[in-house]
């Protein structure tokens, strides 16, 4: 029997550190979506550090239809992040997958955890995150609705929007304004967001994370 092989998982070097995001990932610079992955890149390096002894975690663009993008890991570390170049929310879709990495790094310390459901620097959060209403489909399964609703799933659809809506890139502006403006199901209405938004700014203040210059939300 042939025994299965699992991709290659990104290596580690060195102590933890405190790095930049555009240190953390690799983004292929020969493809298309370049301009639009650096863009959103940019946004994150401006919003928060991330504290890491990963090598360049890949970002990958793919042609899948079935999801926007994925982030693929094994037990406690990345495998890669992948983005579809067939949806039309390309910084939005990145900034998602960005942010599961974010969360499953901070969850190491618990183990094979992801720290937005565990983690005491979250608790705020998850209890803002808790009355945000369900953006899942009309008609989705119970099971997929469950999934949608998760703590891991909700942390990076509004790390995505966190991020964008602090962007000074006016492309970037627009880009979440006008997904926000035709109810997309991947971002929440500002007024329904706005708790939220600030909890996820306390989160990498409270773990010194939060970039010089960053102002808290008040």
């Amino acid at each position: 029997m042939r025994r299965r092989r699992y991709p290659q998982t990104v290596n580690r070097s060195g102590d933890p550190r405190l790095r930049r995001l555009s240190d953390v990932v690799r983004l292929p610079r020969r493809s298309p979506l370049y301009p639009e992955l650096a863009r959103a890149l940019g946004a994150a390096d401006a919003f928060h550090l991330l504290h890491s002894d990963l090598d360049r975690v890949p970002v990958r663009p793919t042609s899948t239809t079935s999801q926007s993008g994925c982030y693929r890991l094994r037990k406690e570390d990345p495998v890669d992040l992948r983005v579809s170049r067939r949806h039309g929310r390309i910084p939005l879709s990145f900034l998602h997958e960005l942010g599961h990495l974010v969360d499953h790094q901070l969850g190491r310390q618990l183990g094979n955890a992801w720290a937005s459901g565990r983690h005491e620097a979250f608790a705020d959060w998850r209890n803002a995150a808790a009355g945000l209403p369900s953006r899942a489909p009309a008609g989705t399964s119970r099971s997929r609705r469950r999934y949608f609703d998760s703590a891991k799933e909700v942390w990076a659809r509004g790390y995505a929007q966190a991020t964008l809506i602090r962007s000074d890139d006016p492309v970037l502006q627009r880009h979440v304004e006008g997904l926000i403006e035709a109810d997309d199901v991947f971002v929440w209405p500002t007024a329904d967001f706005a708790a939220v938004d600030r909890e996820i700014e306390r989160v990498f203040d409270s773990l010194g994370l939060l970039r010089v210059g960053v102002a808290l939300a008040a």
